[in-house]
């Protein structure tokens, strides 16, 4: 089973590298494994670095489960050098919970709306536009290439609760 990193990890702190072969068989086989855990492990998203990969490689999956019942359900998507492009100005607080920051969740302030720019494990470049939920995920997601964790949005730590 592969472990997912806790926060205190360092490689969770780091900026992610971007991808340069996106069909090399290492990338493909990433986007398989993650796509994989993304759903053994109960979550919506999952970013590279969290099973230790920095690469800028993030899985998007929103389906109901017992952490997100109610995450509306989409087909799941790789998105390979992930950039966000434009949001809208309103922000709306939701809570998150992550698998590397296991059994907290916080409410965070996100854009209610994005524009990205993306590559799909095809190699084919992909504009998309993404709105409530699904726009929290890939955040938060995007965050993770970053080196940021959700609760680096949290501006009152008395807020944080465990689950």
């Amino acid at each position: 089973m592969v472990e997912i990193l806790q926060i205190g990890n360092p490689i969770l702190r780091e900026i992610a590298s971007p991808v340069q072969n996106i069909d090399s068989p290492d990338v493909q086989e990433l986007v398989d494994l993650m796509l994989g855990i993304v759903f053994e492990r109960n979550g919506v998203g999952l970013a590279a670095p969290q099973i230790g990969y920095s690469s800028r490689v993030i899985v998007v999956a929103s389906h109901p489960n017992v952490r997100y019942p109610h995450a509306p359900l989409m087909k799941p998507m790789e998105m390979i050098n992930p950039l966000i492009v434009s949001h809208s100005q309103d922000v709306e607080e939701g809570e998150e919970g992550c698998l590397s920051v296991r059994g907290k969740r916080a409410g965070v302030l996100r854009y209610s709306a994005i524009a990205l720019t993306y590559h799909n494990r095809h190699g084919q470049k992909q504009t998309r536009e993404f709105d409530g939920f699904i726009a929290r995920i890939v955040q938060h997601e995007i965050d993770h290439l970053n080196g940021i964790l959700f609760v680096d949005h949290v501006k009152e730590t008395l807020k944080i609760v465990t689950v």
